[in-house]
């Protein structure tokens, strides 16, 4: 009779942990779900970010070029001026 009753116990065990198990399957395929739906938003992201850095890059380089055009603008106006002071008046003394 033992030997039926661990038997009783081991299919009732069995009948008991297969809910439970499919439960724990059923949660991880939620959580593989939810994970799969955050990379594709992180992914779409990452998508905005790279292009933002190529917009902010481009503005750079035409910022960079804009600068250098105007520092050799002043670079060229402070060599248009004469070499020499113009001859100051002396005073005169009364």
């Amino acid at each position: 009779m033992t030997c039926k009753n661990a038997w009783a116990r081991l299919a009732v065990a069995v009948a008991l942990s297969l809910p439970l198990a499919a439960c724990k399957y059923t949660k991880t395929l939620q959580e593989n779900e939810q994970l799969k739906a955050q990379v594709a938003e992180l992914q779409k992201e990452n998508g905005q970010l790279g292009n933002n850095l190529e917009t902010m890059t481009a503005a750079r380089d035409v910022l960079t070029k804009e600068n250098e055009a105007l520092k050799a603008e002043i670079k060229a106006g402070k060599t248009k001026r004469p070499g020499t002071k113009a001859a100051s008046r002396k005073r005169r003394r009364r």
